[in-house]
């Protein structure tokens, strides 16, 4: 179903915390109260046809407004070019979509059931805006041990996945028991963690460590009324030709 909401705007009490985590000190931008109307989000999300459409999120998706993508751009583009350090160029939405966690912790792939980086580009952006009530959980960020890397670029990507394959038949690989990552495991230490909290706005480099945080307890319903609702989106630069 096509997206009914043709203009949103940011609300006027909007609060930012700009953040700096870990060894590396990778920035975290955190920006409570978001949208004026959240409301709308849910109420347009809730008129959307969720399917599963990537082997690794594990969970439904629905296409969000584009509306959506010009608010936050209007808001915070400036913000997001100074905090990451990015080259001049336009920034553009590759994916924005509503989410929603839905996979039974037994059922998850390995790969799921680790951090995670999206791409090996610093430049590329990643935004997830929490929009359920309750304690849903957030999102977390890792280091992995055995490499000490707390982000993954080109120059990194062949010592990581060698030291995953070589920690991949040993004793410390999370089962299928092991369910959602929930902090420190004896392959990655956590290093800092964003709350869910309803209309909060987190974005992040893609290419760092990390995860979603899904308490045991947290509602996996595919209702976005009552489950785990965010918008995720990647943001990318297109640099300016030279």
């Amino acid at each position: 179903m096509a997206n009914g909401i043709t203009e949103l705007q940011s609300h006027a009490a909007m609060q930012l915390q700009q953040l700096y985590i870990g060894h590396e000190q990778s920035p975290l931008l955190i920006v409570d109260n978001f949208i004026a109307k959240p409301g709308m989000l849910l109420a347009d999300a809730n008129q959307q046809r969720f399917v599963a459409n990537s082997p690794y999120y594990p969970g439904v998706r629905a296409p969000a407004p584009q509306a959506y993508q010009q608010v936050l751009l209007q808001s915070l583009a400036p913000l997001l070019s100074d905090f990451f350090a990015l080259p001049a160029g336009k920034l553009s939405f590759s994916v924005c979509h509503y989410s929603l966690v839905t996979t039974p912790p037994q059922q998850l792939k390995l790969l799921q059931r680790i951090p995670h980086f999206d791409t090996t580009e610093r430049h590329a952006l990643a935004a997830v805006h929490y929009l359920f009530h309750g304690e849903q959980g957030g999102t977390a960020f890792y280091r992995h041990r055995k490499t000490g890397f707390e982000t993954i670029d080109n120059n990194r990507a062949p010592a990581y996945f060698a030291a995953l394959e070589a920690e991949n038949d040993g004793p410390n690989i999370p089962g299928r028991d092991a369910g959602y990552i929930a902090g420190d495991t004896p392959l990655f230490t956590q290093i800092a963690a964003a709350e869910g909290i309803f209309n909060r706005l987190i974005i992040y480099r893609r290419h760092a460590l990390h995860s979603g945080s899904i308490p045991p307890d947290a509602s996996l319903s595919a209702d976005p009324a009552k489950g785990r609702l965010t918008i995720s989106s990647f943001i990318d630069l297109q640099p300016e030709p030279g």
